[in-house]
């Protein structure tokens, strides 16, 4: 059975670790995830941008497909399928749907208009046991062709956001979203614990993880960062993994690929990422 992230991320903050957010791309991509958190015995956060939602035929049948997923596998640690960067629309959609957690991204608006839209979508969330992230100051690069420029939030307008009863908060502090430039200057670790200091046990949230240093991971949830995101590390491995199998030749038989086989590899190569970052993040036997 699916949860929301407000228990799971509470208990990561307390707990100073952070749970894994991993956006899911395809049904192996779903099931790698899935079979290494319960291995694992940990907490973990299914995320799902419009783009893949559209890609996987919609957000009923991607809710469809992990509800059933987790049932058959017999899965008992807690999931959350996750709306990432959701606009005003998709929220509606993504609630309709059965998702048990939405991201309304209303950073592109106006502060008083993002406050409006954020405290609808709690009201409407909340009365259906529905948990809700906020996002204050875009996250840098792109994804799903949202191009942010990496600002660093306002911590008055990030305690403006959290007073609205939202669960997680995201807030820019130079994190961006795909690779780092050799000279990405690191996170703000200033700006971070000034918004710690005024948002209290508000979970924080960390988009872009790929490529920020273990040392700057491990900083950024001891100043609260209860959730981690991660998508572009787990796209480069499952691309890499298939092209090799691809180039090697294995298992052509008369004229394509067994897509089981070939796409094993990219599932082996998701689970030895998820279980790397769940390392690295703490959340290993937290469940």
């Amino acid at each position: 059975m699916l949860t929301s992230v407000k228990e799971m991320c509470q208990k990561a903050k307390a707990g100073h670790y952070a749970v894994a957010q991993i956006n899911i791309n395809n049904l192996e991509w779903t099931k790698a995830v899935l079979n290494t958190a319960q291995e694992l015995n940990s907490p973990v956060i299914l995320g799902v941008s419009e783009g893949a939602g559209k890609y996987m035929g919609g957000f009923k049948t991607v809710a469809a497909m992990v509800k059933a997923m987790d049932a058959e596998l017999g899965i008992t640690v807690p999931v959350a399928l996750h709306l990432d960067h959701g606009t005003y629309e998709g929220a509606y959609k993504c609630i309709e749907a059965g998702f048990t957690s939405i991201m309304f991204d209303g950073s592109h608006y106006d502060i008083e208009e993002n406050v409006a839209k954020t405290k609808e979508i709690v009201k409407v969330c909340h009365e259906k046991g529905i948990s809700v992230e906020a996002e204050v100051g875009s996250i840098g690069g792109e994804e799903d062709g949202v191009v942010g420029a990496g600002e660093f939030a306002d911590p008055k307008e990030c305690k403006m956001i959290a007073d609205l009863g939202v669960d997680i908060l995201a807030a820019g502090i130079g994190n961006i979203h795909g690779k780092y430039p050799a000279n990405w200057p690191g996170l703000s670790f200033e700006t971070l614990d000034a918004i710690q200091q005024l948002t209290g046990d508000m979970p924080l949230v960390l988009h872009g993880g790929t490529g920020i240093p273990d040392d700057q991971i491990q900083k950024a949830i001891k100043l609260g960062v209860a959730k981690i995101n991660v998508n572009t590390e787990c796209q480069l491995v499952f691309a890499e993994a298939t092209r090799e199998y691809i180039e090697a030749g294995k298992d052509r038989e008369g004229k394509g690929y067994d897509p089981r086989k070939l796409l094993k590899p990219g599932y082996d190569a998701i689970c030895a990422k998820v279980k790397e970052k769940m390392e690295w993040f703490g959340s290993i036997g937290k469940a």
